[in-house]
């Protein structure tokens, strides 16, 4: 017996009793399913042992604490949030869960943020079919229509990247979270338009971001409201396409133009930020003054040169070079080139510069008449061939023609061609020299004496010649007396025939005799007739037969043996 009066074993019994109790007190507050906050209290080689409490401590299994590199991360005396799994024996050891926690907490915030219309962060990790899987402690859907304010073309681009979230819709027992990044954007931006509003004014310079690019300029993200800077006011320069100078994305600073609040217009300016260089082109661009530029573009009528942003002259294809062989400026130039010019004229009311590039150099026609004197002989190569006449090169600028006309004193020229190819080297003799026009003539033929000289004296009216037959027209026949010299026989001038068609008795390559019965050296023609050699010949028979029968009658003979033999066979 004990003092009090119970015995050993009635005191045991009475003190498991009230253990039990207590126990039994402590495990009515234990709920599975609940989390609680605990402490790491021990870690062994499978479980990390937690204090959350109570009578006992919990287990959590070792891998929930393990991160992806296989590192252990939990620290005794650290604090953790726990989800109560079960309890699993009449002991009462209790099973816990850290990450079971986290996600009932996860979606307790989810039900919080979207019973009051918050936004909740989380981060996009990967793309999936119709749209992209975002980590928000559990892993929810973003449509593609919900990813941005405007269609996003590739999903990858926004891989990696946190943003804010507001949740469309969740169902917890299916673990199914879709999101709208446009909804937390549209949000944010109604909160920044009112800011934006308060402090946007004509003339303010303010900075936004590019959020669209078109044809006619770029659009301008202000914070909740977008602006428009049309390309003509993207520089005082020449902008083909936005596109050239920025990117979607680009921050900016931009100069409001015009403010209308009511529409929420703005009109943005980004080459007001700077003076328009055409103010002090009459300080920079003097008339005469030696400038170089880059090549901006090039015209069927010349070239464009940008001289400095804003600043761009035209060289004129006749500006080009003093030769005017120069057709287009692409045959001397190229887009991007740096090119030397001269300014030639200045007009800051119409905003031009006109440019010269040949007068850097001398004009070779200055000097050109005291080099090359009328008269003179010079050898030079054919660069060009037309249809009337040849082109010789003379100096690097200067070509000199030779007219068809000037080829050749006697041969009829069809083209040139017939003659000379390029690269021939010729002698030509200096005809005419015009400064003023650049022209600059030669002649050939001139080399030699005109044959014609001496053609009056050579066939004097009544000389009797031999030629052969070139050519048969309906006039009359062509007889050529000698190269390059040719007669004339009229058809009234050939002997009659007995059917009118006297012209039917000769042919091409025939060789004839005729007498000269008229020559023009001016008109460079030769007049022939047959008829009149024969009716010479019959006067010269009839002459002589006065004069002396006997050889007359010989005459007369053969005179009449060659009529008979012309004249046509009549039928019996």
């Amino acid at each position: 017996m004990t003092e009090s009066g119970f015995s050993s074993t009635e005191e045991d019994h009475q003190d498991n009793n009230q253990f039990m109790e207590l126990f039994e007190e402590s495990l009515k507050s234990i709920q599975t399913g609940k989390v609680t906050k605990g402490e790491i209290v021990q870690i062994d080689k499978e479980f990390v042992l937690v204090d959350i409490g109570y009578k006992s401590e919990g287990q959590i299994h070792l891998s929930e604490f393990v991160d992806l590199q296989g590192n252990i991360t939990a620290k005794v005396g650290e604090k953790v949030d726990v989800l109560v799994v079960s309890i699993e024996d009449d002991e009462g050891r209790v099973i816990l869960s850290k990450e079971r926690a986290a996600r009932v907490q996860v979606w307790d915030v989810i039900e919080e943020a979207y019973k009051n219309d918050v936004p909740i962060r989380g981060k996009i990790i990967s793309q999936m079919k119709g749209g992209l899987s975002v980590d928000i402690g559990i892993q929810a859907f973003l449509p593609r229509s919900q990813a941005d304010l405007r269609p996003v073309r590739d999903l990858n681009t926004l891989i990696g990247t946190e943003h804010d979230f507001r949740i469309v819709k969740y169902e917890r027992t299916q673990g199914n979270v879709v999101l709208s990044r446009r909804a937390a954007m549209e949000a944010e931006r109604k909160a920044l338009r009112e800011e934006t509003l308060k402090r946007l004014e004509n003339g303010a310079i303010v900075e936004g971001i590019v959020s669209n690019i078109r044809d006619y300029g770029l659009f301008i993200d202000l914070e909740g409201i977008d602006g428009l800077v049309h390309i003509t006011d993207l520089s005082w320069g020449k902008v083909g396409h936005p596109s050239e100078k920025y990117q979607i994305g680009d921050r900016v600073t931009v100069k409001v133009l015009n403010f209308d609040k009511e529409k929420e217009r703005v009109s943005l300016g980004i080459k007001q930020l700077t003076p328009d260089p055409w103010s002090k082109t009459l300080e920079n661009y003097a008339e005469g003054t030696k400038v170089s530029g880059r090549v901006e573009s090039l015209k069927e009528y010349g070239a464009f040169v940008e001289l400095e942003e804003g600043i761009r002259g035209l060289i004129h294809v006749s500006e080009l070079s003093w030769s005017g062989k120069v057709k287009h400026p692409s045959q001397v130039l190229n887009v991007g080139e740096i090119v030397e010019a001269v300014i030639l004229e200045l007009d800051t009311e119409k905003k031009r510069i006109s440019l010269s590039v040949k007068q850097l150099e001398p004009n070779p026609w200055d000097s050109i008449a005291e080099k090359y004197p009328i008269g003179a002989t010079i050898e030079g190569k054919v660069k060009d061939i037309t249809k009337f006449g040849i082109f010789i090169g003379i100096e690097e600028d200067i070509d000199a023609l030779v007219h068809i006309s000037d080829i050749s004193w006697t041969k009829q020229i069809n083209h040139p061609s017939e003659l000379y190819k390029k690269g021939d080297l010729v002698q030509a003799i200096i005809l005419d020299i015009d400064q003023e026009n650049q022209r600059f003539s030669l002649g050939i033929k001139q080399l030699t004496p005109d044959p014609w000289d001496m053609i009056p004296e050579k066939y004097k009216r009544g000389t009797r010649v031999n030629g052969k037959v070139t050519s048969i027209t309906d006039f009359g026949i062509f007889v050529e007396l000698e190269e390059g010299i040719e007669g004339l026989v009229h058809i009234s001038q050939l002997p009659k025939s007995k059917d009118d068609n006297p012209m039917k008795d000769y042919q091409i390559e025939d060789e004839i005799e005729a007498e000269v019965v008229n020559v023009s050296q001016e008109e460079k023609k030769i007049g022939l007739s047959i008829r009149k050699l024969r009716e010479n010949a019959e006067r010269d028979s009839h002459k002589g037969y006065v004069q002396n029968p006997q050889q007359a009658t010989s005459n007369l003979g053969d005179l009449l043996k060659e009529k008979m033999m012309d004249a046509p066979i009549e039928d019996d």
